[in-house]
């Protein structure tokens, strides 16, 4: 059996990130998602590659194909189950079944983004992580997550120490000042036809 260094892989390794799967997926999400996508990538120059850290079943990766048919789609998976749901779908080129904060870039891609998952990271692995998303861009990051000005932590579904809110975009690019703000929006959970969870976005912009 595979160990990991934190509770929060642990977690999400074991049955929750398994049970993760029935309430993040169907014709809603996948409809919220191509809903939000499309705004996020309308002005963008053409993306010819995508990396997802965190797929779970691939529910942002198969909007994306629609989206951007011709793209070579990949993803990071931890837990067992719904990496090989996403598999199974068979419309990513590549899936790196392993934990986020084991991953090495290799070869930059044109879109990386995060979508709920850096709130369920460990807060002192985040400049790591930040480091890894950094690397495996060549031009757009998207990070769409819990925001917050002052970082804190959230007791979530009963448990705690697995989510936390704070101002990631931020903290990405005072990090990484080669990158810049490109655009940004919130995705309300009151929607009435794309609903997504009160989710604030962030796209940045690595300079050449």
């Amino acid at each position: 059996m595979k160990t990991y260094s934190t509770e929060q892989e642990r977690f999400w390794a074991g049955a929750f990130g398994t049970e993760y799967i029935g309430r993040n997926t169907g014709p809603e999400p996948l409809a919220a998602n191509l809903a939000l996508f499309s705004e996020i990538l309308k002005p963008l120059a053409r993306i010819g590659s995508v990396l997802e850290f965190g797929a779970n079943i691939g529910m942002n990766l198969r909007a994306l194909s629609l989206l951007l048919p011709a793209a070579r789609l990949e993803g990071i998976e931890l837990n067992d189950r719904p990496g090989a749901e996403l598999r199974a779908w068979g419309g990513a080129a590549a899936i790196h079944h392993q934990s986020i904060l084991d991953f090495e870039p290799i070869k930059p891609v044109d879109f990386v983004f995060a979508k709920t998952v850096l709130i369920h990271m460990p807060p002192e692995h985040l400049p790591a992580i930040y480091d890894k998303l950094h690397a495996s861009t060549g031009r757009y990051l998207c990070v769409a997550e819990y925001f917050s000005r002052t970082p804190g932590e959230v007791e979530y579904r009963g448990h705690s120490a697995k989510l936390f809110k704070r101002d990631f975009a931020g903290e990405i690019l005072d990090r990484h000042p080669g990158l810049t703000l490109h655009s940004s929006g919130f995705a309300s959970l009151r929607s009435y036809n794309f609903p997504q969870d009160d989710l604030t976005w962030h796209l940045l912009e690595k300079r050449n």
